[in-house]
């Protein structure tokens, strides 16, 4: 049976994600890839590494997830049969409970906390998605002692893993379980490439002359995605793979009883007020 589609505007939003969000993901995008344009901006002597960017992008972050959740439950105090206050507690709880999943031993890159950002953005929307993600890193952060420069950058990404769920059609049934598992699979090569850029332009801060896997200020656009594509094969790749093939096994296994649960909730606490239909004749 196929879902209904709600094409309100504010259902619109939700799929997409609000503007806040989209200008969070733009920060964060440039604060990724300025040091591949400060070289043609004349100033190569600040590859050395991250600096004040860090704590920017963190407040940014910080800020962006406190704004959403309070422009969240100001719209369901006004919206009829919304009780987002409660949606947004639910989401606490799964934050702490995904958090909490980082402690359980994981082979190589492998992790079991990507699959309630991916499902949970692919029911309730592109911002509840994002918030999953970067909430999940930041508390785990906390649990597991992980708080170093790195941490925002693993926030924002993890955010658009579940931003980008949320922007995936619900069609029912097991095509949703399929479609999932590859997107699934691409994130988890994604995340690792992604989160490549936080340190790769500074592996070889001395270095003039290529040297086949790091990145060197005055390449061409060409021979840095053919540099980077090395370094990425022979760094990253077996650990991605192993991260792609677990959310591809728990996503089939887990995707369809916990998407159950995320719709139950959501229609537990969304009423419609009862209309009194007109009469006939």
């Amino acid at each position: 049976m196929t879902e209904q589609v709600d094409l309100t505007p504010a259902a619109v939003v939700r799929r997409r994600g609000s503007p806040v969000i989209w200008a969070a993901s733009l920060v964060g995008l440039l604060t990724f890839t300025y040091p591949f344009f400060l070289p043609a901006l004349g100033r190569p002597e600040r590859l050395t590494g991250r600096g004040t960017e860090v704590a920017l992008l963190f407040a940014v972050l910080s800020v962006v997830c406190l704004g959403t959740i309070l422009l969240e439950v100001q719209a369901g105090a006004t919206a009829r049969g919304a009780a987002t206050s409660k949606m947004v507690a639910f989401l606490g709880v799964l934050v702490a409970v995904n958090a909490a999943l980082r402690l359980i031993p994981s082979l190589l890159g492998a992790s079991p906390i990507f699959l309630l950002i991916i499902l949970v953005g692919f029911a309730y929307g592109a911002d509840f998605g994002f918030l999953m993600g970067a909430l999940t890193l930041l508390v785990s952060a906390f649990i597991t002692g992980g708080l170093g420069p790195w941490l925002p950058f693993q926030m924002l990404a993890a955010g658009w893993v579940g931003m980008s769920a949320g922007w995936l059609p619900r069609r029912g049934g097991r095509r949703d379980v399929v479609v999932l598992a590859v997107f699934g699979a691409a994130w988890g090569f994604l995340f690792g490439a992604v989160m490549n850029l936080y340190s790769w332009p500074f592996a070889a801060p001395g270095l003039e002359q290529p040297a086949g896997l790091y990145w060197v200020p005055g390449m061409s656009a060409a021979e840095t995605l053919r540099t980077y594509a090395r370094f990425y094969l022979v760094t990253s790749l077996v650990y991605d793979l192993f991260r792609a093939a677990a959310n591809v096994v728990l996503v089939l296994l887990l995707a369809r009883p916990i998407l159950a649960l995320l719709d139950r909730f959501h229609e537990r606490f969304t009423w419609q007020p009862w209309e009194e239909l007109p009469a006939e004749g």
